[in-house]
């Protein structure tokens, strides 16, 4: 235990190391300084209130004393702590990183006011070999094969979908415009009728056996399809019985899908060729492949460094983090769900979302040591460089993004992503990387 004294002795502190990053803060503030406030707080009560059978401001402090006395300690506890807490963390050479916990007693006049602060610190982290963490990054390669089946899904979704000459029938693949009426035991069922319905066949979308029993069908022919509903079907009513449905089949028809060809490529408005097309597709899920490659990459050197690296987390940093989680959450979705699924929701993410908070924490206080160990920095350029990116995405102007970064005080927090940024990809070319194909294989050479 380490003592402190301020040099008017109006306040003692007396600080207990309860972990590498929590320190307790016993503050003493004297007693001379509790009546000050008690005084103050009462001359400032008598200006403010009215009290029946006095003037303004003249009623008597034992009068003010039995009407308010038993709210008046609570004020006095956050003023003297308001006032003193910062001077007393001083004293004891500390730096908070969250809001200290405080607890105390209730302040008397003419008694010295004691109160407790929990003070969490930023951990001593001592860092391991930064060269040569194992990670690993799934190879990125695109195939031929993967170009066209981007291709024929292109078409597949580009493709009209067109009548059938007379007298073709129904097959899996094909649509058909249908009306329909459905019975159970002979009389018509709520939503069980219907005119000009589009079913596509094999899709299995319909009650089961009801799209099989129209394979073969004809544009103009009546069917009569039978089928029994699931005994789990949401609708209770129709659950586990038998409906009989007489069908029109109006139209069958087909999707028209085009040739693999330029003219198909110029049809999509953006290319000259299917050359080009193919281009693009490669290039797309090149950037993508990268992207799931390059995540893989920094979750599993961050990994290994985790492994290599013990120390606490603060506790109360792990709280902040899951409350801006939570409060993120509430922000994004609240217009979009009934307010009883939100706070079920919530509760479930505040039980689950520990953890990966304090994945998060962890993370930034070893990204903020590796920065420190390597000297990284983010100039002022960096900063502007990023703002610029920032505005192109968002389609404003540089110029006044970065004004509204400069009154908003977003500068410094831009700086430090950056600077986070910058040890990550240290870690990551350091790194002893392992690149696999995506099914775990080693990719070749």
């Amino acid at each position: 235990m380490t003592s402190f004294e301020s040099s008017d002795g109006q306040i003692q502190v007396e600080v207990t190391e309860e972990s590498p990053i929590l320190s307790v803060l016993a503050v003493t503030v004297a007693a001379e300084r509790v009546d000050k406030a008690f005084d103050r707080t009462y001359r400032n009560l008598k200006k403010e209130v009215r009290v029946k059978g006095f003037r303004p401001g003249k009623a008597p402090r034992a009068v003010l004393e039995r009407m308010y006395g038993a709210s008046i300690p609570d004020e006095i506890e956050r003023m003297l702590v308001g006032e003193t807490l910062g001077d007393a963390i001083e004293l004891a050479e500390l730096h908070p990183i969250v809001e200290p916990g405080i607890d105390a007693a209730r302040p008397e006049p003419g008694e010295p006011f004691v109160y407790r602060a929990q003070i969490e610190r930023k951990p001593a982290i001592a860092l391991p070999d930064l060269h040569g963490l194992p990670a690993e990054r799934p190879s990125s390669s695109v195939g031929e094969d993967e170009v066209l089946l981007q291709l024929e899904q292109l078409r597949e979704r580009s493709a009209p979908i067109v009548e059938e000459p007379e007298g073709t029938t129904a097959d899996e693949g094909h649509f058909l415009t249908i009306d329909f009426v459905g019975r159970v035991d002979g009389e018509p069922f709520a939503g069980g009728s219907a005119e000009g319905h589009e079913i596509e066949l094999g899709t299995g979308r319909f009650v089961p056996g009801f799209e099989e029993q129209l394979v073969g069908a004809r544009a103009g022919e009546d069917r009569q399809v039978e089928i029994s509903f699931p005994e789990d079907y949401g609708n209770t009513d129709l659950a586990g019985r038998t409906a009989v449905f007489d069908v029109r089949v109006q139209a069958v028809k087909k999707r028209a899908v085009p040739e693999l060809d330029d003219e198909f490529a110029k049809d999509l408005g953006e290319f000259e060729s299917l050359s080009e097309l193919r281009d693009r597709i490669r290039s797309d899920l090149q950037a993508q492949r990268d992207r799931v490659a390059d995540s893989t990459l920094r979750r599993t050197v961050l990994d290994a460094l985790i492994a290599r690296t013990e120390f606490e987390v603060p506790p109360g940093l792990v709280e902040r983090q899951l409350q801006h989680q939570l409060a993120s959450f509430r922000r994004e979705y609240e217009d979009q769900v009934p307010p009883e699924v939100m706070e079920s929701q919530l509760v479930r993410m505040a039980e689950d979302g520990r953890a990966p908070a304090a994945r998060r924490v962890r993370e930034a206080f070893l990204l903020e040591a590796v920065a420190e160990a390597q000297g990284l920095e983010a100039s002022d350029e960096d900063v502007d460089a990023r703002l610029d990116e920032m505005a192109e995405g968002r389609g404003v102007p540089p110029a006044q993004l970065r004004k509204i970064a400069h009154e908003q005080g977003w500068r410094e927090a831009i700086r430090s992503e950056l600077v986070d940024q910058k040890a990550l990809d240290f870690l990551c070319e350091n790194a002893l990387v392992d690149e696999r194909l995506p099914d775990g294989d080693p990719a070749a050479d």
